[in-house]
């Protein structure tokens, strides 16, 4: 039996819509986890949303939305190694443990914001190489 090639191509379109919604809404949470980085619930929420990446990954491979999924993976990898790194500033100097994350929640706001504009355009993110 073939398959009907209509039935074939909504169910691709239909995919990529699902995986659009999901690559938003996990641009949405670590946004929410970039704003709020000392709140106890931003490494819950970042956490979440790199499970979800990890797991959702696979299922872009080979459409545009596989370059959201490893921005947003990197994004939040490096993020963390950043906060990591600099927590002990807190405990010995109040004002540059604000400031480096300060700088750190620019970055990773920023990486978010900008991955959120392309993916609204239907655009890919670029890496370099």
């Amino acid at each position: 039996m073939s398959q009907n090639p209509d039935r074939s191509e909504a169910e691709r379109l239909q995919s990529l819509t699902t995986l659009g919604t999901v690559s938003y809404v996990l641009h949405l949470i670590v946004a929410v986890g970039a704003l709020v980085p000392g709140a106890q619930i931003s490494p819950v929420l970042l956490v979440v949303a790199l499970v979800l990446d990890l797991v959702k990954r696979p299922d872009a491979e080979g459409t545009w939305h596989a370059s959201h999924f490893r921005w947003r993976i990197r994004t939040v990898l490096v993020a963390a190694a950043l906060y990591v790194l600099t927590a002990p500033l807190w405990f010995f100097f109040f004002v540059p443990g604000w400031l480096a994350w300060l700088a750190i929640s620019v970055w990773f706001l920023y990486r978010i914001v900008s991955g959120m504009v392309n993916m609204n355009k239907g655009l890919p993110m670029e890496f370099s190489a």
